[in-house]
């Protein structure tokens, strides 16, 4: 059996509010579907008016090329700059003195930078680039906590025409050394230290041990943050400061090809070393910059703030990039949600009044936990629209996102995209869409997804399968950095011609479509194959549960038996009675084909250091077999040590 099956029913739905439908780019349906017709019957001529909105230095002369399948040229023949797009053409308009990006860090000290102030530290940040010799087509590791400096160097590399490879500040030296090996990493731009909950996190050690011994790394360029001691090799080590005052704030932009190398960004996969994603110019710079602007509405006077961190997609694309190219006032936070109180980003939107506000669904269940008067503490009247992005969404935390945080006024986009796309593919429009909570809804332009069994037939409505992508699409990767088979086999040989997402997904009656997971986590229970999320869904809608992460475990009678690890709200006791409510509640809300054989509670999960639920190594745990596979992604080493020994 080759589709999952369909337990969970959502009922609910949203429409608009009329007042925002009223204002929005986009209010009514028609326009919606007329949009996206176009965008797939005439797909060079949408996409050409929309490339052709952003500020090229040479015009492209042809929209597509996919002659050589799977590997897309979009733009052909066009230059620009990414950090151009993001800068010098609201530098030469009346967006020169508004606010770029606002600053806050976790101590509190703050720092706004206006787009011709924004414009200025790009340009001396990447003088210091070039007279530390770094040049076109070379590859720069960044390594950096969130602060302004971070996204002045992205711009910066791109400014030059270098690559910048972002490693999340978090990881280890092992995982850094790992990255920068594998992309010929050059120059590493670092930091002396960050604030996280309250202490100072050390980054330069982390550099010193990852770059031990690569003769390629003939820089290690540090910002100074924290003023924490560090230790220094000479020549290959040089303060940021200490150069910045001795170049030019002035630097014209390199002209590059659309399909010259943007970026490369790391994701783990399941086995072997972390695949680098390639991602290019032109292509990239059109799905950040349509999306920002249709699916968060986003207006001039928007306050918007995605709490990923810039060693994410989602920040590169959705702090940096979109926001930037479309002139919008963005917020940037260095620390955690609960330093020095749980209250941390109510405030912050309080404070800076931010209008958009973009997050995951395991911080929603977070501040779930956490209780709902943490927030009712605060004033969230400048919000108008939500957001949430990195899995799906289990409805009750949509629920509680809706009426807690957006107090029934706003509306969720519930986004679906990966590294590898680039820019959010499946999302309702704010303007438009009636929502329910669990969808991601409908495409975005240009995007043509079907759910199809093992052998690409397509399914119908309310069948759950594999969800996979029919064209191409501008912000779409090029390619696993160096691993060009890798490249084909992961994504493009399942079913030849189209994009295998990895995903799972059901699409009803009404178009809709509803993500189930990654397919390596659906579990096969006497021949019924059921997605995770499902399950786990019906179990944080009791009342007692805040999150939850269901895996399958390998079982003599059934193939496989359900295997739940449950972590309860605050004053709840997790005992037998509670394990057993649990157990029925499952069975009660979506069959008792789903009920678990097993929960385990646990005070939390292994999640990576974006926030998503290491499901694999929660399988491992299960079936009581040893960790494999790369786990450089995840946040909290100690979390696995602590359910093996509850397992003993």
């Amino acid at each position: 059996m080759s589709q999952i099956e369909n337990v969970l029913h959502e009922n609910r739905h949203f429409p608009p509010p009329r007042d925002f439908a009223a204002k929005a780019r986009l209010g009514r349906e028609e326009d919606y579907q007329r949009m996206y017709k176009a965008s797939l019957e005439k797909p060079d001529e949408f996409w050409g008016r929309i490339g052709r909105e952003l500020p090229w230095m040479q015009p492209f002369t042809k929209v597509l090329d996919w002659s050589n399948a799977p590997f897309a040229k979009w733009f052909v023949g066009g230059k620009l700059n990414a950090s151009a797009v993001c800068l010098d053409q609201h530098v030469l308009g009346p967006r020169a003195h508004k606010r770029a990006i606002v600053w806050e860090g976790e101590p509190g000290d703050t720092r706004t930078l206006t787009y011709a102030e924004l414009h200025m530290e790009v340009c001396r940040f990447a003088n210091v680039l070039k007279a530390r010799g770094v040049k076109k087509g070379d590859r720069i590791a960044i390594y950096m906590p969130m602060i302004p400096e971070a996204a002045i160097a992205m711009l910066a590399c791109a400014r030059i025409g270098a690559a910048h490879s972002v490693v999340f500040g978090g990881f280890a030296a092992h995982a850094l050394r790992e990255r920068i090996l594998d992309g010929g990493c050059t120059a590493v731009i670092t930091a002396d230290g960050s604030f996280r909950r309250g202490a100072v996190q050390a980054l330069k050690p982390q550099v010193d041990e990852a770059v031990q011994g690569l003769a390629q790394v003939h820089t290690v360029l540090v910002v100074q943050r924290a003023k924490n001691p560090v230790d220094w090799v000479k020549g290959r080590d040089v303060w940021y400061h200490d150069l910045g005052s001795q170049v030019s704030v002035e630097c014209a932009p390199e002209a590059m090809d659309s399909e010259d190398l943007l970026f490369l960004l790391y994701t783990s996969g399941s086995t072997g070393k972390p695949k680098g994603i390639v991602h290019t110019t032109g292509g990239y710079m059109v799905g950040a910059y349509l999306t920002t602007q249709y699916v968060f509405d986003l207006r001039d006077e928007d306050v918007f703030w995605c709490t990923a961190d810039v060693g994410w997609v989602t920040g590169h694309t959705y702090i940096v990039y979109g926001p930037l190219a479309n002139g919008a006032t963005l917020v940037m936070y260095e620390g955690a949600p609960n330093a020095p109180h749980q209250g941390r980003f109510w405030e912050l939107i309080d404070k800076h009044r931010v209008s958009v506000f973009y997050t995951a669904p395991t911080a929603i269940r977070t501040f779930m936990r956490w209780g709902d008067d943490v927030p009712a503490r605060y004033d969230l009247s400048s919000l108008r629209l939500l957001g949430s992005v990195g899995e799906p969404i289990n409805p009750e935390a949509w629920m509680w996102y809706h009426r807690t945080i957006g107090r029934e006024r706003c509306p969720i986009v519930d986004t679906w995209w990966q590294t590898e796309t680039g820019s959010i593919l499946i999302t309702p429009l704010p303007g438009v869409t009636s929502t329910q909570p669990g969808s991601a809804t409908r495409p975005f332009f240009g995007i043509e997804p079907a759910i199809v069994d093992e052998h690409g037939t397509e399914l119908g409505p309310n069948q759950g399968g594999y969800l996979v992508l029919k064209r191409p699409w501008p912000s779409m990767l090029r390619g696993i950095w160096g691993n060009e088979e890798r490249f084909k086999e992961g994504y493009w040989k399942k079913y030849p011609g189209w994009y295998f997402t990895g995903d799972g997904a059901r699409k009803d009656e009404k178009g809709f479509y509803w993500i189930l997971g990654r397919v390596d986590d659906v579990i096969n229970v006497s021949g019924h194959r059921l997605s995770t999320m499902e399950v786990e869904s019906a179990l944080v809608a009791h009342a007692q549960v805040v999150e939850a992460a269901v895996v399958g475990r390998p079982d003599a009678m059934t193939g496989q038996a359900i295997c739940a690890f449950v972590t309860v709200g605050k004053g709840e006791t997790p005992d037998d009675a509670l394990r057993e409510a649990l157990k029925e509640h499952v069975a009660h809300e979506i069959g008792k084909l789903a009920r678990p054989a097993e929960i385990r509670f646990t005070d939390a999960l292994p999640k990576t250091r974006s926030g998503k639920i290491m499901r694999r190594l929660l399988r491992d745990i299960a079936a009581g077999v040893e960790t494999v596979g790369d786990t450089s992604t995840l946040e909290d080493y100690t979390i696995l040590a602590r359910l093996r020994h509850d397992e003993d």
